[in-house]
């Protein structure tokens, strides 16, 4: 975990005209530009994503005591859900929580150099806990990100797969390598003079900016360490053996994770060796996402992200060309499983960045705030977050003052200590 705060941000990034900006607004539902044109998103386009907690939401538990002790009857209009959600929302138990998406401007290759927007654009990934780069895996587009216009074969696909996946990987390095360049001369003599220590700390110093921490120097240098052992002459260190360096804190800083996006357009096979030799790769059909979101929100269907599958719900207000629409989606999305959005975003928050759901609450026997919401938050945090750093997020004062908390499924009182589990309700008691 490079930063601190309650809301991951991921960034979208990938050469123009992948289709980044699609799958921005698939995820988001935020109309944005989107264009056969390489730099169509100039600034970057930042909105929340509401991906499913991997827990039901407490609020059924709350639901079947209150029911049980026969104090209170409620409807079904959300699928039982009683909670109040301040942000997101919960149907039929499912708590929807954020996670911010920074769609970057397209990158061409030699953004290191200052083309295309250069610095700018790799600045704008600083502030990002992880990467999801969008790839064509159809092959419709070529090193700048212009339309080819052609149908790509099996290993033309796969070839410009792959180049898409090493020029933003080697980007990065170089443009670290820069960074780590420009003071050199003072960290070769850091290591002369204080050893590794004060190595990690001039790395933590040259890339603080780029929201590198201790931890994550260290963890780098040790990988570096391990391919390079000659420590004998800093100064001598080529360039090759920098960028051996650069690559390490960059696996380290900025962890990638790769959408297959076109899917339903790839030739043949180019899914499954994908699969094969990308780490952390999910074949994506953003497009189709993006149009079953919209005919969800039109009445259409019922459609939740991330299944296979959807229902038809008005066929009598659709024409013709609507219900052949449908019916090419649903031939989609049963043929990848899914659209595949939702599952990789799943996928990098909970699994890769370790995220669990904890609800703050002021009451431990309602799981109310104080105006009477029942679980109102649903906090994104890191696992193994202890009692004092949920009341830190909830507000500085709760933190400073922390007495203990009240640990609202089984009413026992925990310390500050106490490592809080995916899907507990905290009550904070502070001065």
């Amino acid at each position: 975990m490079k930063r601190g705060g309650q809301t991951v941000r991921i960034g979208l990034v990938g050469k123009p005209n992948v289709g980044k900006s699609t799958f921005f607004a698939a995820s988001t539902l935020i109309p944005v530009d989107i264009a056969n044109y390489p730099f169509c998103t100039i600034e970057p386009n930042v909105g929340f994503s509401f991906i499913p907690s991997r827990q039901t939401c407490p609020c059924e538990n709350l639901r079947q005591r209150l029911e049980k002790d026969g104090r209170v009857q409620f409807g079904d209009e959300r699928g039982g859900s009683i909670c109040s959600p301040r942000t997101g929302s919960c149907e039929g138990y499912n708590r929807y929580v954020p996670c911010m998406l920074v769609d970057v401007a397209g990158l061409v290759p030699g953004a290191s150099q200052g083309r295309g927007r250069g610095n700018a654009f790799l600045s704008d990934l600083a502030e990002c806990d992880a990467l999801i780069q969008v790839i064509d895996v159809a092959g419709t587009t070529d090193a700048e990100g212009n339309p080819t216009g052609i149908k790509a074969s099996k290993e033309q696909a796969i070839e410009q797969a792959l180049s898409e996946v090493e020029f933003l990987t080697d980007e990065l390095d170089a443009w670290i390598l820069g960074l780590l360049k420009e003071g050199w001369s003072r960290g070769a003599r850091r290591i002369q003079a204080e050893g590794v220590k004060g190595f990690t700390q001039f790395l933590q110093e040259r890339l603080s900016g780029l929201g590198a921490t201790d931890a994550i120097c260290q963890r780098s240098f040790d990988a570096f360490a391990q391919q390079h052992q000659d420590m004998t002459s800093p100064w001598d260190w080529s360039d090759s053996v920098l960028t051996i360096l650069a690559s390490s804190i960059r696996k380290n800083l900025f962890p990638i994770f790769v959408a297959g996006n076109k899917a339903d357009l790839a030739p043949e096979g180019v899914l499954e060796h994908l699969q094969n030799v990308l780490p952390h790769f999910i074949p994506c059909s953003a497009e189709t996402e993006l149009a079953l979101r919209q005919a969800g929100k039109a009445g259409f269907i019922d459609y939740r992200s991330g299944s296979s599958s959807f229902e038809l719900k008005d066929k009598q207000s659709m024409n013709d060309a609507q219900k052949k629409g449908l019916g090419v989606l649903a031939e989609r999305v049963k043929k990848l499983n899914g659209t595949g959005l939702m599952k990789l975003l799943d996928y990098v928050l909970f699994d890769e960045l370790d995220r669990i759901v904890v609800y703050p609450v002021q009451d431990e026997n309602q799981w109310t705030d104080g105006d009477g919401n029942v679980l109102p938050d649903a906090f994104v945090v890191q696992n193994g977050i202890q009692a004092r750093q949920v009341a830190y997020k909830v507000h500085s004062d709760l933190g400073d003052g922390f007495i203990k908390g009240v640990d609202g499924r089984t009413r026992r009182i925990v310390g500050a200590e106490h490592e809080l589990s995916d899907g507990d309700v905290l009550r904070i008691h502070s001065k």
